[in-house]
């Protein structure tokens, strides 16, 4: 445990970022996380609707510093092409 009043305050202030880090990131990988699932259940429709709010939380993730900047872009590169792979096997099935 520090002693040095600024010390302190340092160990309250990272109890509290690291609190809001780990809520963000976990807001993240939630909608991650929803997003495949409703690739796997076949809702491709509805997983492109919320492909943008999952890109929107991947870019704030990014602006905020808890993943670098390019982690965020290939995060979504790689959802976007899950979801054309998804949707162009729905597709053939189809056919």
């Amino acid at each position: 445990m520090p002693n040095i009043q600024s010390a302190k305050k340092r160990l309250r202030q990272n109890a509290v970022r690291r609190e809001r880090n780990r809520a963000a990131r976990s807001l993240v990988r939630n909608r991650i996380k929803a997003l495949i699932k409703m690739l796997r259940a076949g809702n491709v429709e509805e997983a492109q609707k919320y492909f943008s709010s999952v890109c929107s939380a991947l870019d704030r993730a990014g602006a905020k510093g808890l993943w670098h900047k390019n982690n965020t872009s290939r995060k979504k590169s790689r959802l976007a092409k899950l979801i054309v792979k998804v949707k162009a096997q729905q597709q053939e099935g189809q056919e």
